[in-house]
């Protein structure tokens, strides 16, 4: 089923302006406030947790149990609930891995949306709700002073990473499942087409992921880390 969505178009740039700039509004809120805005970034991911429950509710009724496909094992099913963690203890490790696999996988994925319904479908606005509601509640994190990573960060985040995906890729093996698009490339257009086909794609997909998490990294090389914990 083709979703009829056009990839920057008013309607792609409209939800992509929106992203940060909800997150950027809500910072503000927050600025000078500690306590505010640990309570926004407890709320928002509450309301990141509620619509993934309401996905998860929506998919059984409509479609049952589907295994082995139909299982939350994509990266952006773990970074998101990470992120959820994230915004209620603000825990480093759950934090940098949510910023640097979280932001960087949900980036791509709001630029090049891997869509089957239309616009205005639910499981569309879920799509946007769930990979928009991640970066800015990660943003939020960031911009408002609750959290910021630490030196060692991105090795930490790629060696981890990896060993999920290796994880995930056995399982690709066992039940010829395609999770983290590891057999094959999605059908809709994305930045892997530019990789060359399978396994080379994978290759370059490790480089690029090296490249964006030292790009996340790059603000905060001259700050001091810290996270503020819920007590302070």
């Amino acid at each position: 089923m083709s979703s009829g969505f056009r990839l920057f178009g008013l309607a792609h740039m409209t939800i992509l302006a929106a992203i940060p700039g909800a997150a950027a509004t809500l910072a503000r809120l927050g600025r000078g406030n500690p306590r505010r805005s640990r309570q926004i970034a407890a709320s928002l991911g509450r309301c990141l947790a509620v619509n993934e429950i309401i996905w998860y509710t929506w998919r059984f009724h409509a479609e049952g149990f589907r295994f082995p496909e139909g299982l939350p094992l994509e990266l952006c099913d773990l970074t998101l609930w990470l992120t959820v963690a994230a915004t209620q203890t603000r825990v480093p490790a759950i934090f940098e891995f949510a910023w640097l696999a979280g932001l960087g996988g949900s980036l791509m994925a709001v630029l090049t949306p891997d869509l089957w319904a239309p616009l205005l479908s639910y499981p569309t606005i879920y799509f946007f709700l769930a990979h928009g509601g991640i970066i800015a509640c990660l943003l939020f994190l960031v911009w408002s002073g609750l959290a910021r990573p630490r030196p060692g960060c991105v090795w930490k985040t790629l060696v981890l990473l990896n060993a999920y995906a290796a994880l995930v890729g056995a399982f690709n093996l066992v039940f010829h499942t395609n999770y983290m698009y590891l057999c094959r490339k999605p059908s809709t257009a994305s930045l892997l087409d530019l990789f060359g086909p399978w396994p080379f794609y994978i290759a370059a997909g490790e480089v690029t992921a090296w490249i964006m998490f030292w790009l996340l990294w790059l603000p905060f090389r001259e700050q001091r880390a810290c996270v503020i914990t819920p007590g302070t």
